[in-house]
């Protein structure tokens, strides 16, 4: 995924309400962003981060300045880490088109968000002859407390949890279920589950493998033209391959 125009850079001045921001931009001015990322972001958002933003060509937004990256150094020196986890799905549903995940190629047909479990879409339901239809969730990584080690989630999310639950129930009915987690990291070589934020995401996650749903992890290369895809990244921790 390329960003359509070149990113403005500014200045992180706080973020607020989660889904607000006020940043400096290089003139000196100061502009209230979209932040359109419902974690908490520990490590992302401290006053004075060095941010990229896009601005959005439509007169209808009351907020043309959408925050897309963040400059910060997680231990392997300063990089963009992505911030506008919404670009998840983007990325995934490129990287499936292009055979760039082994583990979910051959499938004759792909749709997003598709109704199943309870109140719930799934983000893509690969679907092909001969095969069981496999239920496709995205959880876009951008938490990094150590080197390397990318983890997830970065706050509480029963959301998650409850999507876990329904994938182990997409197994039992005969279907393949995965959870991909795409990190937002370039520098990432690995991946574990956050468990001290949030234990029973960790629980529900445990109940999900022990169903037979697959975990599956891939960095992405993350610079200031765009977002793809890299490699497969080993996750840590829990059994899972």
């Amino acid at each position: 995924m390329r960003f359509p125009a070149p990113l403005v850079r500014a200045t992180l001045i706080r973020r607020y309400k989660r889904f607000l921001a006020d940043v400096a931009l290089a003139d000196g001015s100061v502009e209230t962003v979209h932040v359109a990322n419902p974690g908490a972001m520990p490590g992302l958002a401290a006053p004075g981060v060095a941010v990229w933003l896009s601005r959005s060509v439509s007169p209808a937004r009351k907020l043309p300045l959408s925050w897309e990256l963040a400059e910060v150094d997680l231990g392997a020196g300063p990089e963009p880490v992505v911030v506008n986890t919404a670009h998840a799905n983007t990325v995934a549903a490129e990287a499936l088109a292009g055979g760039a995940i082994p583990e979910l190629a051959g499938y004759a047909s792909l749709r997003r968000e598709v109704k199943y479990g309870t109140k719930s879409r799934i983000d893509f339901l690969l679907e092909g002859p001969g095969r069981p239809p496999c239920y496709v969730e995205v959880k876009a990584v951008t938490l990094m407390r150590h080197p390397r080690l990318a983890e997830f989630p970065d706050a509480v999310t029963a959301r998650g949890a409850r999507h876990l639950d329904e994938l182990g129930a997409m197994v039992a009915a005969g279907h393949r279920a995965v959870m991909l987690f795409l990190i937002q990291i370039s520098s990432a070589e690995t991946l574990t589950l956050a468990r001290d934020i949030d234990p029973q995401y960790g629980r529900a996650f445990d109940r999900a493998l022990a169903a037979g749903v697959e975990a599956i992890a891939y960095r992405c290369d993350v610079s200031c033209e765009g977002i793809a895809v890299a490699d497969h990244v080993p996750m840590v921790g829990h059994g899972s391959p």
